[in-house]
């Protein structure tokens, strides 16, 4: 169902923190001009903690309106409170989004088993496909690939894919092996992508692509082709990137590029994240000029 190059949008705010609808439609148009395959709204990347419900998916109604059929939206929708993240979910459908983006919760910390139950019961009255994500950095919590593939296999309709930004590359190959060649996998770590597509992936849930869709995309397109001379060249073009949009707290760098690539950017950042530090900003002017984006 999805695959290829799928930014974590950014949420554009002005200096004053307020959501610019106008810096976020054209945002959409770009990515989908740019070759990206498929959108999330109000991610990590989007500032998701800092936005309001109403806001939130305000938002991911204004990226379906925006996008229009054109690829499928993926809203963010994640929570550690089971009915909170139900209700989200449909929230998510009633804002027209094809799939929602689910972290197993989070700060709480639950055994494998109340994972598992937490997803069980999402199940129940999902009314949209999930797209599982695991970020145990950002949660500290981590899907376990036998729970990984107790969840897939007890709701194979339900959970359709899996955004892994767990760092263990060889986990590619046991989700394969428990829960079938056909499950797909995406990338959550833009750095990881190549080795991550070599090894049975199909594409990258990417913070790269908001500054860098064309290439983002291009590098996806020669995975799948199995081209992996050019995605290899690609990936030397995008490395830096990759490397520089985490010298600070994201999605602090990855704001400034955007003002970089595309000027008159919205430059707002809602507290607590803030501007990137000045080393960072540096780290981010370098590596797009070694992308040949600026």
């Amino acid at each position: 169902m999805f695959s290829g190059s799928i930014p974590a949008l950014v949420t554009p705010f002005d200096d004053d923190g307020r959501f610019d609808e106008a810096a976020y439609r054209a945002l959409v148009d770009w990515q989908i001009a740019e070759g990206s395959a498929a959108l999330v709204p109000c991610g990590t990347t989007g500032e998701a903690a800092t936005l309001t419900a109403d806001e939130h998916f305000g938002i991911v109604r204004i990226c379906v309106d925006q996008a229009a059929g054109r690829v499928p939206v993926i809203a963010g929708a994640g929570s550690n409170d089971t009915a909170v993240a139900a209700a989200n979910i449909a929230r998510a459908r009633a804002a027209g989004a094809d799939a929602a983006l689910m972290v197993p919760p989070y700060y709480n910390r639950p055994s494998q088993e109340g994972i598992y139950r937490h997803f069980a019961a999402l199940a129940e009255t999902a009314d949209l496909p999930i797209v599982l994500y695991n970020v145990p950095a950002r949660t500290v919590t981590d899907i376990q690939p036998a729970t990984m593939a107790r969840i897939v296999n007890a709701f194979p309709t339900v959970f359709v894919a899996v955004k892994d930004a767990s760092g263990a590359i060889a986990r590619v190959s046991a989700h394969r092996a428990a829960c079938g060649p056909d499950f797909v996998q995406l990338s959550g770590n833009d750095d990881m992508a190549l080795a991550f597509n070599a090894m049975g992936g199909r594409g990258c849930i990417s913070v790269s692509a908001n500054v860098a869709p064309r290439l983002c995309a291009d590098f996806q397109a020669a995975c799948a082709a199995g081209d992996y001379a050019a995605a290899l060249a690609l990936q030397d073009r995008l490395y830096p990137l990759h490397d520089a949009l985490f010298t600070d707290a994201s999605p602090g760098p990855v704001k400034y590029a955007m003002t970089r690539v595309r000027p008159g950017f919205p430059a707002g950042i809602r507290l607590p994240m803030t501007w990137p530090s000045a080393e960072s900003r540096a780290a981010v002017d370098a590596a797009l000029a070694h992308a040949r984006l600026i």
